[in-house]
């Protein structure tokens, strides 16, 4: 960090300072070799002898930084001046393929959109299957640039599209930051749920009376339900050195890679058969990941349709000197199961809340995924 303080000088003091930068200035390809390479194949494999989607995400983490580092580089200086880092991860849409460890892995990305001081990387993933690379899944990172020692913000260089193709992908930039202010303003920590979700509540409440006593007190569970309480698991990482980034907190993927397997434990857990990934939606990074400190991860169950799972996971840090809990993450996961699920219910008003932030984040999934049997994507 000493070192880092003497990259201030070549911080730019507004965009226009910034030289601008094109799509392809920043586009990477990268090999993951697991075809050619069996040895990198064990911290990939699954049990069921497929690949390990929370590993997946770590690689796609680390490759949005790259490719960041690669649209803002500064030729004149050996290190870069900026400290660029996951603000959210917009949305990762899998495609109907299976995932075997014996094929080579490509990933591939550029900046599609860039405002002062963020921007948006697309990213894809493609597996070898024959002679020609399949597509596997699409990714939408958006990272923020900080000054080098990540104390504040720094602009970027401006991107200028080549092509229709490139004005398109820069006009969905623009739409996607509009469509994340929206649903940031119209969260339900902020607004009271609107008329159609109030009456979906009410109705799932009625269901759950007793219709023996008819009070709003005596609550039953209707058949094939559960109450979303016992949807609930939880677990507890210890923050060690080993999962920091060069500014020294707790690296953005480990802490994605962790909670996708809590939250795929809870779907296994819950559905009562393997589920396969099909959309990750709304990762927002609010605070760092200190060091040395206690991570809490709660994941439960909370909206259910057919085959498909809403789930959503909290994590919350404990520092060592005091034991006050600050939420730093929330993770949203869609899980699709072999077979039907229990529909989930809420009980309390707060559940309630929880239940229609879940079916929020399942109506904004692409199509849904038809239920293949060579769809393994796993933790």
């Amino acid at each position: 960090m000493e070192e880092r303080k003497l990259l201030h000088s070549f911080l730019a003091k507004s965009q226009k300072g910034l030289p601008p930068r094109r799509m392809k200035d920043s586009y990477i390809e990268v090999l993951l070799p697991l075809g050619s390479q069996p040895e990198l194949r064990e911290k990939y494999l699954t049990v069921q002898n497929t690949i390990r989607f929370g590993r997946i995400l770590e690689d796609l983490d680390s490759l949005g930084v790259l490719i960041c580092y690669m649209h803002t580089k500064i030729h004149s200086a050996k290190m870069s001046p900026l400290s660029i880092v996951t603000a959210q991860v917009d949305k990762i849409d899998l495609c109907k393929t299976s995932l075997g460890p014996e094929h080579d892995i490509k990933f591939s990305g550029h900046v599609s959109w860039v405002g002062k001081t963020s921007m948006e990387v697309k990213m894809k993933m493609c597996q070898l299957h024959g002679d020609e690379f399949c597509p596997v899944l699409d990714a939408t990172f958006v990272m923020v640039a900080r000054d080098s020692e990540n104390k504040g913000p720094a602009f970027v260089n401006p991107l200028i599209p080549e092509s229709p193709e490139e004005e398109e992908l820069f006009r969905q930039g623009e739409l996607n930051k509009g469509r994340r202010v929206a649903f940031t303003s119209t969260s339900l920590l902020k607004m009271a749920p609107s008329a159609e979700e109030r009456t979906t509540i009410h109705e799932m409440f009625l269901n759950t009376l007793d219709p023996k006593t008819i009070s709003f007190r005596s609550r039953v569970l209707p058949p094939k339900a559960m109450w979303m309480e016992n949807s609930k698991l939880k677990s507890l990482e210890v923050c060690h050195p080993q999962e920091r980034n060069i500014f020294n907190r707790i690296f953005g993927g480990f802490l994605m890679r962790k909670a996708y397997e809590l939250g795929w434990a809870t779907a296994c857990n819950f559905g009562g058969s393997r589920p396969f990934v099909i959309a990750v939606d709304d990762i927002m990074f609010q605070k760092p990941v200190e060091v040395g400190s206690l991570l809490f991860l709660s994941s439960q169950v909370c909206f259910t349709q057919d085959n498909y799972m809403q789930v959503r996971v909290h994590s919350e840090v404990a520092s060592l000197q005091n034991r006050e809990h600050t939420t730093t993450n929330v993770f949203h996961f869609t899980f699709m199961s072999e077979k039907e699920v229990p529909l989930v219910f809420p009980r309390t008003y707060g559940e309630s809340m929880l239940y229609l932030d879940g079916q929020r984040h399942f109506n904004s999934m692409s199509v849904p995924v038809n239920l293949r049997k060579d769809y393994l994507v796993e933790p």
